[in-house]
């Protein structure tokens, strides 16, 4: 059985299909981490993000998905993925800051249980080659990454987040 967190919490599966990362991915709220599993609050990440691209090749760009796969509710996610986030265009070696931002970032705020929230990473055939979907809701990692030929996530992410007077978090059985 896979200790991989984005398999025991089904990131793989509900978002995305098995990948082999080939690219880091570094996601920070002020001084605070992302790492898989972790929990936030939502007025730990109401702001935007710091998000680090790793690579060795300024020419190549990416494109970075942030969506909630839980929405509404974990129970019942009938809007799922939501798009939260969607910057196109990031030189690798630098930062999402250096790309164009499609959709802007909106903050986690869960209503009830406790949601996932996934960072997806893909390594673009060109620049200018991907473009905004036209509603955040019912969004599709899968469609889109074909659409736009995107292939595989070079990198993947996920934090939980819930209501702000929830309560523990999901728990990986390793």
């Amino acid at each position: 059985m896979s200790r991989d967190p984005l398999v025991l919490e089904r990131v793989i599966g509900d978002v995305l299909d098995p990948f082999t990362g080939t690219t880091t991915l570094r996601v920070t709220y002020g001084s605070f981490m992302v790492n898989n599993g972790k929990d936030f609050k939502p007025s730990q990440v109401v702001n935007q993000p710091r998000v680090e691209i790793g690579g060795n090749d300024l020419r190549s760009f990416h494109t970075l998905i942030m969506v909630d796969p839980d929405a509404p509710s974990p129970s019942d996610p009938s809007l799922k993925e939501y798009l939260h986030w969607l910057v196109t265009d990031i030189p690798g070696t630098t930062t999402a800051n250096f790309g164009d931002e499609m959709l802007c970032y909106e903050g986690p705020r869960p209503s009830c249980g406790i949601h996932r929230y996934v960072f997806i990473l893909f390594e673009q055939i060109g620049r200018k080659t991907v473009y905004c979907p036209p509603w955040r809701q019912n969004f599709n990692t899968r469609e889109f990454a074909e659409k736009y030929n995107l292939g595989s996530p070079v990198a993947a992410l996920y934090f939980n987040c819930q209501r702000e007077s929830g309560w523990g978090g999901r728990k990986l059985y390793l």
